[in-house]
């Protein structure tokens, strides 16, 4: 039996839901024109399906008529961002927690295709609680995996791992096959164990696995990260603004509708047992410009920036990766692109999520 996920205020097309979902806001530009063709997938697990990126990723393969099994713990996602799909016959909802591996093999049963996107993503949090970080990333995959294993069927496991496991890379933009590793976040050490446990199951039970590596994602729906949080601080503040670190952290931003194409991009053209994949936009946005984006479509002047200093070398906080930029060749040989640059897409994220909160 299908849970309800909300109320559906009108009938719409599968199209015009995909479109909805696509931004939520005012600003919508052309995301159809964007779709790429993928394999026709009869049944997915989506864990984290109710959460930012995974809600996102559940509307495109609604869209696509695919049936799709979310789990999801509602630990930081929302049924409010599935009620596009209320009572929809393709939908099916799990309240469950990956981290109780009981409940795991049964949703797995007849999916052939699963994405895990559940996660505990707070960086920020992790050097303070580094044991959630371990339970909800590594301990969650390892189940997860465990899940698979014992049901059988599965053919193919998306992981949506992070930019993060590169550390302070050296080599800027920064490639798959850049070494050594070495995270300077509890949250990318656990994103990087869980990506060798999910290469080492692969090969041993036969599934092929699409691994993703993404660099910042924002957009309509997001919870945390720093356009969210800017928006939260100059509503309460409109006259000052407090940015962590020094004010030089640079890095790459990309639009979720952008990286939900990227991963089906991944799947369509995944011919080996393993597929590593860089996913980011191909220029950076520094602090301070986001600083200057979110006051400008808040309308605000004449705030007062007040950078903290930050730690380990400004820094925002520990673990925080100063540079960040991926290098996507590899994935743009596929046939994938983002559609946004880094401004573009932050721009965006905060027309839309003012458009949320409004």
């Amino acid at each position: 039996m299908n849970t309800p996920v909300g109320s559906e205020k009108r009938k719409l097309k599968i199209k015009d839901l995909w479109n909805l979902s696509l931004t939520n806001s005012l600003d919508f530009v052309s995301g159809m024109s964007a779709m790429v063709d993928i394999p026709q997938v009869e049944r997915a697990l989506v864990t984290g399906g109710a959460g930012f990126i995974g809600s996102h990723l559940v509307d495109r393969l609604l869209a696509d008529q695919t049936e799709v099994v979310v789990l999801d713990s509602l630990a930081s996602g929302r049924l409010e961002n599935l009620a596009t799909w209320n009572k929809h016959s393709s939908l099916q909802f799990i309240k469950a927690d990956l981290r109780d591996l009981a409940k795991l093999p049964k949703a797995a049963i007849n999916c052939e295709t699963v994405f895990h996107l559940a996660a505990n993503p707070d960086v920020q949090s992790s050097s303070c609680d580094p044991g959630a970080h371990y339970a909800n990333n590594l301990v969650a995959t390892f189940n997860l995996l465990e899940a698979i294993r014992k049901a059988g069927g599965v053919k193919t496991l998306v992981f949506t791992s992070t930019s993060t496991v590169y550390g302070d890379a050296v080599e800027i933009p920064t490639s798959e096959d850049y070494s050594p590793l070495l995270p300077v976040s509890i949250y990318g050490a656990c994103k990087l164990a869980s990506e060798a446990l999910i290469v080492s199951y692969a090969y041993n039970y036969g599934f092929n696995a699409l691994i993703c590596r993404l660099a910042n994602v924002i957009g309509s729906r997001s919870q945390h990260g720093i356009v969210h949080d800017f928006i939260d601080k100059l509503r309460k503040n409109p006259k000052r603004l407090e940015i962590l670190g020094d004010g030089t952290q640079t890095k790459s931003y990309l639009h979720v509708a952008d990286c939900v194409e990227a991963i089906l991009t991944g799947i369509k053209r995944l011919s080996e047992r393993v597929g590593m994949y860089n996913v980011g936009s191909e220029d950076q946005a520094n602090v301070k410009q986001i600083a200057n984006i979110v006051c400008d479509e808040m309308g605000l002047k004449n705030v007062e920036y007040c950078f903290t200093g930050g730690v380990d070398g400004g820094r925002g906080w520990k673990g925080d990766v100063k540079i960040m930029l991926l290098r996507v060749e590899k994935l743009k040989k596929l046939g994938w692109e983002p559609k946004l640059n880094s401004c573009g897409a932050i721009r965006k994220t905060v027309k839309e999520l003012l458009y949320e909160g409004s």
